[in-house]
């Protein structure tokens, strides 16, 4: 599709509508059918393993621990919010497969590649932040690394939905992804090759699965 033609399919801000809906609805069920029979699974067989890899340069370890990033990294589940507000229910399930797809192959990843967070965990003083942190250890443990669902997840939706968007909604989501990216690092919950991994994850995915402009 030419350039105008993809100018001319942008849109701005809707109140999603019920087939919307029922779209969102459909496929959000499915990814978490797929989500929580995939990551909680790999994580504890991972748990069970002699001798997870490390995958991560030294040098990493040096990135500082940055508490507050917590909210960006938890503003993923507001992102879930965003497409029937802007996505066309046509295009829900390509991004609904993109993610199902990315979510079952990460967990053939995780088996091939079982990992182990290279940063100690730390719960800070503060003490919102020290229950955000205490209850986030509690429940995922640091294994399911390579690549990052949480980046993969994040960037299948905004660039879905970026890829609609009028300028402006465009790039204030691309910064929204930037922000999160970024705080998987600095919330130490990933390293680098787990980012890069994800984006190289949704380029297959979405080879297949396209949202398209049509």
């Amino acid at each position: 599709m030419s350039a105008a033609s993809r100018q001319a399919t942008r849109v701005g801000w809707t109140l999603p509508t019920a087939e919307r809906w029922r779209a969102y609805g459909f496929w959000s069920s499915w990814i978490a059918v797929a989500f929580f029979a995939v990551y909680p699974t790999l994580n504890w067989v991972t748990a069970l393993r002699a001798r997870p890899w490390h995958l991560y340069v030294p040098a990493e370890l040096s990135i500082p621990f940055v508490p507050e990033l917590i909210w960006a990294y938890l503003s993923m589940f507001v992102l879930f919010l965003i497409p029937p507000f802007l996505l066309p229910a046509a295009r829900m399930p390509a991004l609904g497969k993109q993610l199902i797809a990315g979510t079952v192959l990460s967990g053939f990843i995780f088996l091939l590649l079982p990992a182990e967070l290279g940063f100690a965990r730390e719960v800070p003083a503060t003490p919102v932040h020290a229950k955000i942190y205490a209850a986030l250890f509690g429940l995922d443990r640091p294994h399911n690394l390579v690549p990052s669902l949480h980046v993969f997840f994040s960037a299948a939706i905004a660039l879905a939905c970026a890829s609609v968007a009028r300028p402006l909604t465009r790039g204030l989501l691309l910064a929204w992804l930037c922000v999160i990216v970024l705080s998987t690092l600095f919330t130490h919950q990933h390293h680098v090759v787990d980012i890069v991994a994800a984006f190289v994850l949704l380029f297959i995915v979405a080879l297949r699965y396209e949202v398209t402009h049509a």
